[in-house]
């Protein structure tokens, strides 16, 4: 018989955080502190809370939005006093490892794809094609690094030593944060921690990067008993974007397709 009386289960707020961080979201969707606020403020809103998990899967992305969704996630867990944990799915890969990081704990599959704790710049020069084209290029700066990594002519020593300096500088914050939330659990120096590999969930449970190889699911139960209540908590589906059909016109196609491959990019970088 149903007493109106008992005492209601607890609930967990599941939140899904997929795909690439970027100040803009692709056509597929993705990750930008802009976006996450919402859904954070829902998650952390719900009656009776008794943890926020973070189901992830990212292959990285913008250091700057990976730490304004961390400090997000921080101030969050600190106003509402409930703990944060991270699940890791396939991957939890450089931003995406930032964003684990801020969780009081990390747990994962076996096979899941952990770390790449670097920094990474790509992109494309054609100072060569450019001149056999018969292409003349014309640009004015006022500022003499205004007109730095021009893909139309070749990046001299100082341009390469500038990026090379915000590189690592962008480096030491990550590192700094990965320390700050993980300290005496990691267990491998540091050189072999952050240089950028990446390990799955297995290895990297031994190396300190992850404290558990488990489910959302499993996690709960044993956490909060067989009958806790698992909400889960997101964006919006999106419909299927039109611009990326065969031969669009719509405005926007070719942005859109340069977000997918961009998106393509990051997670063949990690083998997915």
């Amino acid at each position: 018989m149903w007493n109106p009386f008992a005492p209601r289960p607890p609930v967990v707020a599941l939140v899904r955080l997929e795909g690439l961080i970027a100040a803009r979201t692709g056509p597929f969707g993705g990750l930008n502190a802009a976006g996450i606020e919402p859904i954070l403020a829902r998650a952390f809103g719900l009656k009776r809370l008794a943890a926020v998990f973070l189901a992830i899967n990212s292959p990285g992305g913008s250091p700057v939005q990976s730490s304004l969704i961390a400090g997000r996630i921080r101030h969050w867990a600190a106003e509402k006093k409930v703990p944060v944990i991270a699940f890791c799915e396939d991957a939890a890969a450089s931003g995406g490892y930032w964003i684990a990081c801020a969780a009081d704990e990390i747990h994962a599959d076996p096979a899941s794809i952990l770390g790449s704790i670097g920094v990474i710049s790509s992109g494309f020069g054609f100072p060569e094609a450019i001149q056999r084209l018969g292409v003349e290029r014309r640009i004015r700066t006022a500022g003499t690094d205004k007109s730095s990594n021009d893909p139309f002519r070749p990046q001299s020593p100082e341009e390469l030593a500038r990026l090379d300096g915000l590189l690592a500088g962008l480096h030491v914050e990550f590192k700094d944060w990965v320390r700050a939330r993980r300290g005496d659990r990691l267990k491998a120096s540091e050189e072999e921690l952050f240089n950028g590999r990446y390990w799955i969930g297995r290895r990297a449970l031994e190396l300190g990067l992850c404290d558990g190889l488990t489910t959302p699911e499993a996690e709960a139960r044993r956490r909060f008993g067989e009958k806790v209540r698992i909400i889960p908590v997101g964006a919006r589906k999106r419909r299927f974007p039109m611009s990326l059909l065969p031969g669009s016109l719509l405005p926007g196609a070719g942005a859109a397709l340069v977000q997918v491959m961009e998106e393509r990019a990051a997670w063949a970088r990690i083998g997915l």
